[in-house]
């Protein structure tokens, strides 16, 4: 079956640093581009970063420069380091496939599905 777990976050203050992990199984990890998204409080789930199968990346405006995605293929592992954290990053931070990625940001494949989220918290 297809997982997609993602583990990591926690409660931060702002300017601090979490790096969050993606452990995937059920499926050939290197032959998708996997990405990040999350989902505050009454806003609709966004899009943050994603990486290509070649390790190209696409970062949200609003997180660019401060976050970077990477992926380990042997551990079938995607990272998201995530520095100078604001509280408006609060949120569930979830992992999935990518159908595609262009300049304008990256499109989940849910099909595969989400998995379980992790709460990050940046609060004074």
């Amino acid at each position: 079956d297809v997982q997609l777990q993602a583990s990591g976050g926690g409660l931060v203050q702002p300017g601090g640093s979490l790096r969050l992990s993606c452990a995937a199984s059920g499926f050939r990890f290197d032959d998708y581009a996997i990405g990040w998204f999350r989902q505050a409080p009454g806003k609709e789930r966004e899009g943050i970063s994603c990486i290509s199968i070649n390790g190209g990346t696409y970062s949200a405006d609003s997180v660019k420069g401060r976050f970077t995605i990477s992926r380990d293929n042997a551990k079938n592992t995607v990272y998201l380091q995530m520095n100078s954290l604001k509280p408006e990053d609060t949120a569930v931070y979830y992992c999935a496939t990518v159908i595609r990625m262009n300049w304008a940001g990256c499109y989940p494949n849910t099909v595969m599905g989400w998995g379980k989220g992790t709460l990050v918290t940046v609060s004074s």
